[in-house]
């Protein structure tokens, strides 16, 4: 599916949803320019909404490029949402919503005679929908129809949401006194060309040692205010950035301290990330600290594609790092790997993949390029790959955990994604990450500390409200108010 470059203005009622709605032209065009109720210049396409409510009826009607659209739902009454007025507007305003997507989506598939292999579907989460249709009664098939029938996902991508949702349901939920913990390590040896998220490039190294002295001061504010919350500890993630960027006294103590003040998880996971920062000490020190899970992450197999996004190792030292690891005697690694990074085609991929297929890992991350707009892919105007090799390199990706007998656990979707596809972890039996899923589906409360992490406490009585307290990005700023992130969590978990 080619993608043409438009400008756009569009004229509406309700200009809180503008944001969403650009979100489903974006699924069919690149926005180069996007305007609501302004004047339009003679370069740009328009889009006029209008929106009317009759009694427990909403209308909604789309036009673009001559052709039209009308669309209607049921509202929710009022009446029935006797003294929960928040709980009314919070169905008032999705079905709203999802009744103004739904019509400009099926107006631009009629104009454009493309479909997303996703429908109309723009959020991060979609395996959402499927929980939201067996809470409400519906089988899980029935639920699967629902999704395909009600947003036009493909029956592929429909079948992957019910194989996880499979998954997911074969491992413990989280109780409402359970919490995890997230440790944010923000450093990394380089800065691929894909990445936007907050961080700093080790350099010499000043940075690390002020840093570890801030972060080991909150996590012992952390591990105190668990016990004052009283939740029980569920998983722990350490992740970054890349924890293993640190040197092997630093690591040493990181990890020394981390399972002092969070033992009794039921899971442990570490990125050692990039293959180029693993020593043999340091998964020494993972090893005998039992942490169970590890994380080494090639992104590709190919040198020169290594090269162009800016990570300083090799396909070989990648292969290096895990066999050494497997020696050993870690048995539970995932590696991650991008779809549609630079120059590749699906060729390169496939390369991967059989580099992976020999190396049989424990768990597969699928991720599928994303370009977002602070990294460097974006700054020098890479273009995303034609949707046609993206998806068949998810496809590979998905053909490859198959054969290597893992399972679909976890998705999440991100916006300016090639091809318009999804991030996938696929798992052995029994080796699939509950921090993974607990953060995507949003059903856990975290304790998260370090710079960037975000910490959230989820209130299930309350219809899954979920409240948060961000830490800042900045390494500086957050060394300078480490006792502020702290007080942000002590309200978020104690008040």
């Amino acid at each position: 599916m080619r993608m043409d470059t438009i400008k756009v203005v569009l004229y509406t009622p309700q200009d809180g949803f503008a944001n969403e709605l650009c979100d489903v032209l974006k699924l069919f065009f690149v926005v180069e320019e996007w305007q609501v109720n302004s004047e339009a210049d003679e370069n740009a396409e328009i889009v006029t909404h209008t929106y009317e409510e009759c009694g427990e009826r909403a209308v909604c009607t789309f036009a673009f490029r001559g052709e039209t659209e009308q669309r209607e739902a049921v509202l929710p009454a009022e009446q029935d949402y006797e003294g929960q007025n928040e709980k009314y507007l919070v169905a008032y305003k999705r079905i709203s919503k999802r009744l103004c997507k739904v019509t400009l989506y099926e107006l631009l598939k009629r104009v454009t005679g493309k479909r997303p292999p996703w429908g109309s579907l723009t959020g991060i989460r979609p395996t959402r929908l499927i929980y939201e249709r067996l809470e409400a009664g519906l089988t899980l098939e029935e639920a699967q129809r629902y999704v395909e029938n009600e947003f036009d996902v493909s029956r592929e991508k429909s079948d992957l949401l019910r194989r996880i949702v499979i998954e997911q349901q074969k491992l413990p939920a989280p109780s409402v006194e359970e919490a995890d913990v997230y440790i944010s390590i923000p450093f990394c040896r380089t800065r691929c060309a894909y990445c936007s998220f907050p961080g700093e490039a080790v350099g010499k190294g000043k940075l690390i040692p002020p840093y570890l002295e801030a972060l080991l001061w909150e996590m012992q504010q952390g591990a105190e205010l668990l016990r004052k919350s009283g939740h029980k500890l569920r998983a722990l993630y350490v992740g970054g950035g890349t924890p293993s960027a640190l040197n092997e006294e630093q690591f040493h103590l990181l990890m020394e301290e981390t399972m002092r003040l969070f033992s009794g998880a039921c899971e442990y996971t570490v990125e050692a990330g990039r293959p180029d920062t693993i020593t043999r000490g340091k998964l020494e020190t993972l090893k005998r600290l039992n942490v169970g899970r590890i994380s080494i992450n090639p992104q590709t197999m190919n040198d020169d594609t290594l090269r162009v996004i800016g990570r300083d190792h090799t396909a070989q030292q990648a292969e290096e790092a895990f066999l050494m690891a497997r020696e050993m005697g870690f048995d539970d690694i995932n590696m991650d790997v991008i779809a549609g990074l630079p120059g590749e085609n699906a060729a390169h991929f496939a390369h991967t993949m059989d580099c992976i297929r020999a190396l049989k890992p424990d768990s597969l991350t699928v991720h599928t390029l994303a370009i977002k707009r602070s990294s460097r892919l974006n700054l020098e105007k890479y273009p995303l790959p034609d949707a046609a090799i993206a998806a068949e390199m998810v496809r590979l990706g998905a053909q490859t955990a198959d054969e290597l007998g893992l399972e679909p656990y976890y998705l999440y979707r991100q916006k300016y994604m090639a091809g318009q596809q999804q991030n996938v972890g696929y798992a052995r039996p029994g080796k699939a990450c509950l921090y993974n899923i607990d953060i995507m589906e949003e059903t856990t409360t975290i304790l998260a500390m370090g710079a960037g992490a975000i910490s959230k406490r989820v209130f299930p009585d309350r219809e899954l409200r979920i409240e948060r307290a961000p830490n800042v990005t900045n390494v500086c700023v957050y060394i300078d108010r480490v006792q502020e992130m702290a007080r942000r969590k002590e309200t978020l978990f104690l008040d």
